[in-house]
Formats: structure tokens, C-alpha cells, sequence
């Protein structure tokens, strides 16, 4: 899955996030990429970004 993986991910990018407070339903939002919030290389959730709007979630979709 590219969006578990650090490097498929770039400042700018357009994806769909999980933000903490919808963790249960599953609900996405979308938003472009201001900066990348996990160091690690590989997260088994996604990878944890902010988007450019402030909300913080973890990446479930690459949309482009």
C-alpha cells in the first residue's frame, strides 16, 4: 500500500486522510499535503500528515 510508505508521499500531493476524530467511521477528507508528520519510512496506519487547512490525519488515499 503506497500511502503506508513515506517516500509515495510529497509536500503539495492531493489525498484523502483519516483525521483523529473520525478514526471510527472511517470518514476521509481530502486535502493537499503541507508537511509530513511521521518519520519513520513505513507506518502500518498511513502515514500521519497536516494538511494545507491545519487537520492532521493519517494518509488513506494518493488522489493524484
Amino acid at each position: 500500500m503506497p500511502n503506508r510508505e513515506r517516500k509515495n508521499i510529497k509536500a503539495g500531493q492531493k489525498v484523502a486522510v483519516v483525521l483523529k476524530k473520525d478514526q471510527r467511521t472511517g470518514k476521509e477528507t481530502v486535502g493537499t499535503v503541507k508537511k509530513l508528520l511521521t518519520n519513520s519510512k513505513f507506518h502500518p496506519h498511513g502515514i500521519k500528515v497536516r494538511l494545507a487547512d491545519g487537520q492532521v490525519g493519517r494518509v488513506k488515499r494518493i488522489l493524484e
